[in-house]
Order: C-alpha cells, then sequence, then structure tokens
C-alpha cells in the first residue's frame, strides 16, 4: 500500500455531530430572534476560520467576543448523544489489521479530544491524538506542522482524511496528501472543487487506501 500513517479528522469525519451543530447554533439563533439555519444551507457556508462562517450567519464580532458561549454549552450538554459516522470502528479496525498506524488531528481543544475519543471506546486505535489549545476550533495547521515535524514518518506514507476544505488547506501545508469524505459539515459539490478526491463513505475511503 501507498500508505502507512492515516491521519484523521474528528468531527465531521469519524464523529457524526453535524445534527447537534445544527441544534446548538439554531438553539443560539432562536435566543437571539435571528434566522435560523438548515442542514443544507449549514454546509455551503460552513468554513474555517470559523469566525468567518458565524459572520455568514450575521453575528457581529465589534459588538461581542468569538467564541458563541452558548453554542459551546449547548454541543457540551448534549455531546455524549454523538455516535460514531456508520462504519468507522470498523475502517479504523481494518486499517489496524491492514498495519497501518492512525492519529487524529482535530481543531477540538486537545483535553477534550482525549475524552471525547475515549467515550467511544476507540483510543486504542490511534498512535496520537493531537489537538489545539483554545475554543476557537483555530490553529489546526499549526498543529499538523508541529505533529509532522516529531514523528518521524515520511511525508509521503501519510495520508490525511477529512470533512472540510480546511482540512486540504492543512494536508497541502503539512505536506501530505488529503482524501475528502462528504458526510460532513461541507457539501460535496463544495469538496469537489477543492482537488483531493471525494468519497461518499468511510467504507469507500477504506477501499482507496487498500488500493493505493
Amino acid at each position: 500500500m501507498r500508505y502507512n500513517h492515516i491521519v484523521w479528522d474528528w468531527n465531521g469525519t469519524l464523529l457524526d455531530d453535524l445534527w447537534l451543530c445544527l441544534d446548538a447554533i439554531n438553539s443560539v439563533l432562536d435566543s437571539r430572534g435571528m434566522n435560523r439555519v438548515d442542514e443544507i444551507s449549514y454546509r455551503k457556508i460552513f468554513t474555517f476560520p470559523v469566525i468567518d462562517y458565524y459572520e455568514q450567519l450575521g453575528f457581529n464580532f465589534k459588538n461581542e467576543k468569538f467564541p458563541i458561549v452558548g453554542f459551546l454549552d449547548y454541543y457540551r450538554k448534549y455531546f455524549e448523544k454523538c455516535s460514531l459516522h456508520k462504519n468507522a470502528s470498523l475502517v479504523l479496525r481494518k486499517n489496524k489489521m491492514n498495519g497501518l498506524s492512525q492519529s487524529i488531528l482535530s481543531a477540538g481543544k486537545e483535553s477534550s479530544l482525549y475524552s471525547w475519543v475515549k467515550s467511544h471506546n476507540i483510543e486504542n486505535y490511534f498512535n496520537d491524538l493531537i489537538g489545539v489549545e483554545n475554543d476557537n476550533a483555530d490553529g489546526k495547521i499549526e498543529a499538523g506542522l508541529n505533529w509532522i515535524s516529531q514523528t518521524g514518518i515520511s511525508k509521503h506514507k501519510i495520508l490525511l482524511i477529512g470533512d472540510t476544505i480546511h482540512d486540504s488547506d492543512v494536508a497541502a501545508e503539512m505536506g501530505i496528501d488529503c482524501a475528502l469524505v462528504s458526510i460532513g459539515h461541507v457539501s460535496k459539490e463544495r469538496l469537489k472543487n477543492v482537488g483531493p478526491p471525494v468519497f461518499d463513505s468511510l467504507l469507500s475511503v477504506l477501499s482507496y487506501v487498500e488500493r493505493c
């Protein structure tokens, strides 16, 4: 196989939390009398830095601080109801059986990432869990660059799998290949305009990795 290490994004790629992000942001929008967002429109505008997405929803951060506290409170309250995407555990297990090592690189706070992964009983599949040190979903590129400078794995042997345009940007900055899945926070149409191969399921990504 071409790759011997997979770097996974977490939110939207392994974890199915799109519904919770929609519920959380709509809870905030409702409390302010702002227009709600549905899944289709959300996946058309969600972006990094996340503050830009909030501004597209109508927030003005000249008048208040980012991140929005109400969103994080709601997300954390109901996080335990999130499940992994279909076949996520199977794909992780198959990769391990095929001799691939794996890590997670997330824009989530690293201290939270550890507990999130452990709650789904998949921590044993990963060499490293890499997150950021803030609640702004900011700093993923820097975290990735820091990790890859220390890992010792050849860049051409690493594949990053994510669900956003930002994941493609992160991979490019790290100098590694990327594959995208259209099961998370960004629409398939937007992902297809980026460049890396786009897949409709985690099983399709597994097949891609196995035949490379």
